[in-house]
């Protein structure tokens, strides 16, 4: 099982569950707009059963897969991209490397980030002490 994955549980095909479009949103907790958003976005194939959408446990793990992706920072065609790989990569060994080699880029954008954050931080902290400084040479002259 794959870290991106690690929270899907396995069950055996016997015993396949079906979710309406209110059961899957209400257990996810998402609204029904996104299970259409994501299924729009050709992430998720839910059988029909007339006008109404029907969810597998299959669907219900790509959304758990597609929600922890898009949590971490990954973009929708990164985690299209990691889903695809599942149905044809058995082994799931390209599908690990490929997260491997994404989250080792998220790390990277993310250490970035933090390191630009903190620098703006110290000049902001350094401004703060400035104009508290200034401040505090008008109200001694007043």
């Amino acid at each position: 099982m794959n870290a991106l994955d690690s929270t899907v549980a396995q069950t055996p095909p016997a015993a396949e569950k079906y979710y309406s479009v209110a059961e899957l949103a209400r257990e996810l907790e998402i609204t029904p707009r996104t299970l259409r958003f994501y299924e729009d976005r050709g992430l998720i194939m839910p059988q029909r059963a007339g006008a109404n959408r029907i969810y597998s446990r299959r669907d219900r793990a790509r959304m758990i897969i597609i929600m922890r992706g898009k949590r971490v920072g990954f973009t929708l065609r990164e985690i299209k991209d990691y889903l695809d790989l599942y149905d044809f990569d058995r082994g799931h060994i390209e599908q690990a490397r490929m997260l491997a080699l994404a989250v080792d880029e998220r790390i990277a954008r993310l250490q970035e980030q933090r390191k630009a954050l903190e620098e703006t931080l110290a000049d902001l902290a350094d401004m703060r002490n400035q104009a508290l400084l200034a401040l505090e040479g008008q109200t001694t002259r007043s």
